[in-house]
């Protein structure tokens, strides 16, 4: 596999619950040597919870993800290495929390407050220099989860996941803050199929090259 510039430092894979994002993650850090940086779903404290009652652990697992993806972006730009991240802060702040809040599942008071502190962090970063966007419909999302077959997932409504394929949408046709990549995640089975995971390297190749 071909290793780009090192001029890069922070690479980042956005997508919807079950989009793929940390088994490309994973196959990108090991194949161009990159240090992945996954999304700590084993180990946060809040998700089963919220799961179970998405209102009242709503705030509780939003401030939990915008302060472990801080940090994890200021290691990435404080440090040397060439960084994968799973997921980024902004799908935090611009897509999972304002759903929460237009659900009902998170008050205002607490919305605001949660974005107010979003603000004075991503002041203190910068966005990836390549944002990738795992493009999934609802179909396979949902054999995606299926088959990973994570128990406090299996409460996730179809509404939900909806919902949330809207907003990233929306993100994305208005992401400005750097380059991005968008990668049609339905007619690839990167995870098993050697060749649409080769296409996908292309691409990324072909756009890191193209920026440096």
């Amino acid at each position: 596999m071909s290793n780009p510039t090192k001029q890069i430092k922070y690479l980042a894979i956005a997508g919807n619950i079950g989009a793929g994002k940390t088994t490309l993650t994973a196959k990108l850090s090991k194949d161009f040597g990159w240090k992945a940086q996954f999304e700590s779903t084993d180990t946060n404290p809040y998700l089963s919870d919220f799961y179970n009652d998405m209102k009242r652990w709503s705030f509780n697992l939003q401030i939990y993800f915008l302060n472990h993806r801080f940090q994890q972006v200021q290691k990435i730009l404080n440090g040397e290495d060439v960084v994968i991240q799973d997921r980024t802060i902004y799908e935090d702040a611009f897509i999972f929390a304002p759903n929460l809040h237009d659900m009902g599942l998170m008050s205002t008071r607490d919305f605001d407050t949660y974005f107010t502190l979003f603000k004075n962090m991503s002041a203190q970063i910068k966005p990836p220099d390549l944002l990738i966007y795992l493009k999934a419909e609802i179909p396979t999302l949902v054999s995606h989860i299926h088959d990973r077959g994570r128990d406090y997932e299996g409460n996730m409504s179809l509404d939900y996941l909806k919902k949330l394929n809207q907003r990233y949408n929306n993100w994305i046709d208005e992401y400005k803050d750097g380059p991005l990549l968008v990668i049609n995640a339905d007619n690839l089975d990167f995870k098993n199929n050697p060749e649409d995971y080769s296409q996908i390297v292309e691409k990324i190749n072909a756009q890191l090259h193209g920026l440096f």
